[in-house]
């Protein structure tokens, strides 16, 4: 069970549930802005390299991507969430999103995510974009 702080949002994730139900599900690029904890050690910390390694793998055996992953160099304005790291984070459809903490690594990964984000709001945009080939 995540903590509050990283719990998704129920009108938002209904939403979502009714698109993947409804027949014209599509891609959806999840946007994440993360705060680490000083325990994951961002960038380089083992565990913020254990949390990446392993929602990389989760998110491909989905069919989704990381897009990018930048830092955050500073926050000119607004003081509401303060991020270390952005995220893109393209998925095939709604339902692939719905389906990441179900799937056969997304506990170690919600375990992983409650010990090394401090806090974490994800933004759900269009996706229809193609994402890159892999080198």
């Amino acid at each position: 069970m995540l903590p509050n702080k990283l719990r998704r949002n129920d009108k938002d994730i209904s939403a979502i549930r009714s698109i993947a139900q409804g027949g014209e599900d599509g891609p959806v690029l999840m946007m994440n802005l993360n705060a680490y904890t000083p325990a994951a050690g961002y960038p380089q910390g083992e565990l913020y390299q254990q949390y990446i390694s392993g929602l990389e793998a989760l998110v491909e055996s989905l069919g989704a991507r990381i897009l990018w992953r930048l830092p955050v160099l500073g926050q000119p304005v607004g003081e509401e969430h303060l991020a270390d790291e952005l995220l893109a984070i393209w998925y095939p459809n709604h339902q692939a999103y719905l389906d990441v903490p179900n799937s056969p690594a997304g506990e170690r990964n919600y375990e992983l995510r409650s010990i090394s984000v401090a806090a974490a709001v994800i933004y759900r945009c269009p996706g229809d974009i193609s994402p890159p080939n892999p080198q």
